[in-house]
């Protein structure tokens, strides 16, 4: 068997196109980066939800745990493959439950004069019009409390090549007409 031979990528030499960044190349176009804000209430908002939901569950499960094993017939191989079946469903709830109620709440927004792009929980990037010419409609209102600090809104926005989709935002990270009551 041969040794294995050290394979040699060709890169552009500094100076030449394409050996930027795509962030560099802007900035040497003197095109403006985009300005990311961090949506700190929405996140908020979610995670908190996500824990009272956990531990909802949580405290269901151990009450259905106990009501299993305090049965006239005692724990046997049956009660054990009921429980092992509702540790699954409940894990598979609980980790449903949990990506359903952080999915709405993305992690940034960048705006920039081309383009507003809403950067999702899981990393997906949603690009609409600029921010003067986007196209949202805030769903709901949700004032500061228990769940979040800051006020938050349901935000559907719509335009350019994403699709519509619903976020959960901090308020004033994405601006909304007023709602009409």
């Amino acid at each position: 068997m041969a040794a294995p031979r050290a394979i040699r990528i060709p890169r552009p030499a500094a100076g030449e196109e394409g050996s930027a960044s795509p962030a560099a190349s802007a900035v040497a176009a003197g095109a403006p980066l985009p300005r990311r804000q961090a949506n700190a209430a929405g996140t908020q908002r979610a995670v908190r939800l996500t824990l009272v939901y956990l531990v909802f569950l949580g405290a269901l499960y151990v009450g259905f745990l106990a009501l299993a094993r305090s049965t006239a017939g005692g724990p046997g191989l049956s009660a054990e493959n009921g429980t092992l079946s509702f540790t699954i469903l409940a894990a598979v709830l609980a980790i449903g439950g949990t990506m359903i109620s952080l999915h709405p709440a993305p992690r940034y927004v960048e705006t920039s004069s081309t383009a507003t792009v809403v950067v999702g929980r899981w990393g997906r990037r949603h690009t609409y019009p600029p921010l003067a010419e986007i196209e949202a409609r805030e769903v709901r209102r949700y004032a500061p409390g228990m769940l979040s600090g800051a006020p938050v809104l349901l935000v559907e926005v719509s335009g350019g090549p994403s699709p519509r989709a619903t976020f959960l935002l901090e308020e004033g990270l994405i601006p909304t007409p007023p709602r009409r009551r």
